[in-house]
């Protein structure tokens, strides 16, 4: 078996990678395993060191970096660059703030001294997904390595180059041996691998189905895990919005990453009084932008990662279609070389059509009418996910409904959803469980140690 670079641009095999063999596979977890009982008392300084270290090669080789995600997955090239710089950023942002983050917790109690202390629990491993082939595994393996745990990544088949860059980049950056590994594996021998006795815990961001799979597997081992899964995240735009700004905004927030992102707006629930303009005026957003090579500056919406997901996609359209939803322009594929699908957007979507329920991975939105804030919200939680929301409105009464009421793991007022180092990241609902990034992600994995001194 082996994992291959595909170019959605131009649907051409670029490079690929043997898969590795069930000794290698071995060497490596011996290898995380052995690294381990090193680097677990390495000083706060020294993984700082090696992460620093590592944001300066992001740094110095941007376009280089961003040119290879760009031919794996497709997104465009400015995308691809910004994708890099926030890399180096988070790597520089968990090097300055893991030690005081992570530092002792006195708590008060009847003992001379009590506190809480964060220690390293061991490897982890990694799934991560093609949509953002390097800053997934970054907010993972940034903060795990600042704790002082090691990682393992199975990254997802189609970015090879990604998986094989990554490894390297770090190496280059100083990290010890086994401290961050890949491993060419395929998804059906992953479950051997969380059985491991040498894998700790496991985080996963990908899809329902594999996050079932995943947990279910490493519950039966009494492993923790974390996941981050799909998303229909509500974009509410209520009547005192500015609707210029909400306009643009959802724009870009539906297409960003060429739809494919879990966190992209993709149910766009308005108002009334101010939903025919709306509609219109996005529409026409929509079908202005510039679909074509990634590559090219003016590209605003690159192709589909694989054929198979453009099909998936066109299917979701087709059905709604079928089941009355009306198409405001697009809502086909792009005939010629590469995987390319028209910007689409979607009205008289009701709650009984298989597409309300679903995540649509492209540039596909949906537009839902409300007569008021109440529908709203129980028109935004009405799916099954609960990753992130944006809310558009000037009123301090309605935002802070908003903030209590809807049922997910961010809500973004008068702003699109977007991740940080400094916030945690993560869903409720069939979305997943557990957080990223933050001072919550750093202590995922760690042991919180009770510490009782009389």
């Amino acid at each position: 078996m082996s994992f291959s670079t595909i170019n959605p641009t131009t649907g051409q095999t670029e490079k690929s990678f043997e898969a590795h063999t069930h000794d290698e596979v071995n060497e490596r977890l011996q290898k995380a395993h052995n690294a381990f009982q090193t680097y677990r008392f390495t000083t706060f300084d020294e993984r700082a060191r090696h992460l620093i270290t590592t944001a300066e090669l992001f740094e110095g080789e941007l376009p280089d970096i961003a040119k290879m995600v760009t031919s794996e997955m497709g997104k465009t090239f400015a995308a691809a660059k910004g994708e890099v710089a926030k890399c180096a950023m988070a790597l520089r942002w968990f090097a300055e703030h893991a030690e005081r983050l992570l530092a002792d917790e006195p708590i008060k109690t009847n003992a001379t001294r009590s506190y809480v202390h964060y220690q390293p629990i061991g490897p982890v491993l990694a799934i991560m997904p093609w949509n953002f082939p390097l800053w997934q595994v970054i907010r993972f393996i940034a903060p795990a390595l600042m704790v002082g745990n090691v990682g393992l990544l199975k990254h997802a088949s189609n970015v090879p180059q990604t998986a094989w860059f990554l490894e390297e980049v770090f190496r280059r950056g100083g990290l010890p041996e086994g401290c961050f590994t890949n491993l060419f594996v395929s998804s059906k021998d992953v479950a051997a691998v969380i059985e491991d006795p040498r894998i700790v815990a496991v985080t996963l961001t990908g899809s329902e189905p594999a996050g079932m799979s995943v947990a279910a597997t490493a519950g039966h081992a009494l492993k923790k895990t974390v996941l981050e899964l799909g998303g229909s995240d509500p974009f509410i735009v209520l009547a005192s919005a500015d609707l210029d700004k909400a306009v643009s905004t959802a724009v870009t927030a539906r297409v960003q990453n060429n739809g494919q992102s879990c966190i992209a707006a993709k149910r766009f629930i308005v108002v009334e009084p101010i939903a025919d303009e709306f509609l219109s005026r996005f529409t026409q957003a929509m079908a202005a932008l510039k679909v074509g090579d990634p590559l090219d500056p003016a590209t605003d919406v690159g192709p589909i990662v694989t054929e198979a997901q453009r099909e998936e996609l066109l299917l979701q359209v087709e059905s709604a279609k079928l089941q009355g939803a009306t198409v405001h322009g697009g809502g086909t594929i792009i005939d010629g070389p590469g995987w390319f699908f028209q910007p689409t957007v979607l009205s008289g979507v009701t709650k009984d059509m298989a597409v309300a329920q679903q995540e649509l991975f492209g540039p596909v939105a949906i537009v839902e009418r409300v007569a008021d804030l109440d529908e709203a919200i129980v028109m935004a939680n009405s799916t099954t996910f609960g990753l992130g929301s944006s809310v558009w409105t000037q009123d301090e009464a309605e935002q802070r409904r908003c903030i209590e009421e809807i049922e997910a793991g961010a809500v973004f007022v008068n702003a699109m959803v977007a991740s940080t180092p400094e916030l945690p990241f993560g869903g409720i609902k069939r979305s997943g469980y557990g957080r990223e990034l933050s001072q919550l992600g750093l202590k995922e994995f760690c042991n919180a140690k009770t510490v009782w001194i009389a």
